[in-house]
């Protein structure tokens, strides 16, 4: 039976116009960014995650009018709203996705092209260098019935059959199914998390990049290294028990003091998660790369005579201070001297403020022990910073690693003036869904103005890391140059 509203030419006009196709997920890291990139390069601001403002008074009422308890009801609803029915998924074209991808943009021509992993820190990379992003991965939420978080078992025989459906009508894309009890406890209660991986670049993104790449351009392709234990369940379709934090991914696989403390606290009957065993490392489901997507790329660029540049790194945060040191560097040429780093926080990224007010940003992953000692790291060899802000990613649960909030703190007495949590209700951290709203209208408090610079030139990018390329974790590599088209 046809699902109403989830055909392949509905969807595909949608996309066309401007609309978000109702299988991909906007509550969602890889979408947010592309979002926030987006209105960055046609010289807007990303107020509310893209959320209407009316959503306002409602994020506002959840902290102030509501109990802890109704708040993370409403916050699990919305992944609920966001999931789409099992049998939607025999709809889902990943050309149609990619074409609501690429109107993002304005349509324009572009020195360069980045491809590949999402990543906070590359999106202000972009925002510099005024090129767009091209996503490798993006989620499908998909509806189930009354599955616990910490049944790995139901949750993989519920996901066989609509993963069959998927992948059957999009050879192009491979399926990672998440399961993160831990971080995202309150959404799995209402949907499964298919993470896809594009393994070439399709129709729709060759014809952005022949359109819009200047003749010998330049493709960046972006490289996230984390690589997960997990268990190959049929050709393409992967299953993966956690996620990229603070817990180690052995601990969701093996159990240890303080899962079995965490289900206990969470009233649940189990000791351990005890998903399949792994037969494999493989790319991370949201942050990692997958390489079959390079090599496409590689004969794509060779034959239409285009320069391919790696950008690879281990872990998501290893470009941060990469990107923060540019900035630094871009306004000191520029005579800025505000002094002010920015934290942000998981898809609470607002590049276009950035800018505007002259912030140096330095992009987390998470709200974790290791998304703090990420920055604290970065503080301890970089000259003080007179201000530092910190915003804070709200996933609604008192999750395994969370850093506590007087960590946080403590981060920002590092400042030499000035240290806040910006948009962050310290009170209701990490339930402080308000944050969503919060986090783009405390830009707005800060007196400094400055005109949008012109983007950093190819050639200047270049020079910064030839001078600074053994103090990063990040690796560049240019493969062959291509041959003239």
């Amino acid at each position: 039976m046809k699902a109403p509203g989830y055909g392949p030419k509905l969807n595909a006009e949608a996309a066309k116009l401007g609309f978000t196709p109702r299988h991909i997920t906007a509550f969602d890291s890889s979408t947010a960014l592309l979002r926030a990139l987006g209105r960055f390069l046609r010289g807007k601001d990303f107020p509310a995650l893209g959320i209407a403002a009316a959503m306002e008074p409602l994020a506002l009422a959840m902290n102030w009018l509501l109990p802890e308890s109704a708040s993370e009801r409403i916050y699990k609803w919305g992944g609920k709203v966001e999931a789409i029915p099992p049998e939607a998924l025999q709809y889902v074209r990943a050309e149609t996705i990619a074409t609501w991808m690429i109107h993002r943009y304005p349509r324009r021509r572009y020195p360069a092209i980045m491809i590949g992993s999402s990543n906070g820190a590359a999106m202000h990379l972009c925002a510099a260098l005024g090129i767009p992003w091209l996503p490798q991965t993006f989620l499908i939420l998909v509806r189930h019935k009354a599955i616990s978080p910490d049944d790995p078992e139901r949750a993989i025989e519920a996901a066989k059959s609509p993963a069959k459906l998927l992948l059957n009508a999009n050879p192009e894309l491979q399926l990672h199914h998440m399961l993160d009890p831990n971080q995202d406890r309150l959404m799995s209660q209402e949907a499964l998390y298919f993470r896809m991986k594009r393994l070439c670049l399709g129709k729709t993104y060759e014809d952005y990049l022949r359109t819009c790449l200047e003749p010998g351009g330049t493709i960046f392709l972006l490289e996230s290294g984390p690589l997960w234990p997990t268990t190959k369940m049929s050709e393409r379709h992967f299953f993966q028990e956690g996620g990229l934090g603070a817990l180690d991914p052995w601990e969701y696989v093996q159990g240890s003091s303080r899962v079995k403390e965490f289900l206990a606290r969470h009233k649940s009957q189990r000791k351990c998660w005890s998903p399949p065993k792994p037969d494999g490392m493989r790319p991370e489901a949201e942050w990692g790369f997958e390489p079959a997507l390079r090599e496409d790329v590689k004969a794509f660029a060779q034959e239409h005579g285009y320069q391919v540049r790696r950008i690879i790194f281990d872990q998501p945060e290893d470009l941060s201070p990469l990107v923060a040191d540019l900035y630094r560097t871009w306004y000191q040429k520029r005579g800025i001297k505000t002094q002010r780093l920015i934290a942000e926080s998981f898809f609470l990224v607002e590049p276009w403020w950035m800018l505007r007010t002259g912030s140096v940003p330095y992009w987390l992953s998470f709200n974790t022990e290791a998304s703090a000692h990420s920055i604290e790291q970065y503080l301890d060899r970089v000259p003080p910073y007179n201000e530092i802000h910190i915003m804070l990613f709200s996933n609604g649960v008192d999750t395994i690693g969370l850093t506590p909030i007087e960590h946080w703190r403590s981060i920002l007495h590092r400042a030499r003036n000035l240290g806040e949590f910006m948009g962050v209700n310290p009170r209701r951290y990490p339930r402080d869904f308000a944050t969503f709203i919060r986090y783009h209208t405390a830009f707005k408090k800060f007196g400094e103005r400055f005109p949008m610079p012109k983007p950093i030139s190819s050639s200047e990018l270049g020079r910064f890391v030839a001078e600074s390329e053994k103090r990063y974790k990040v690796q560049w590599q240019d493969l062959p140059k291509a041959r003239a088209a």
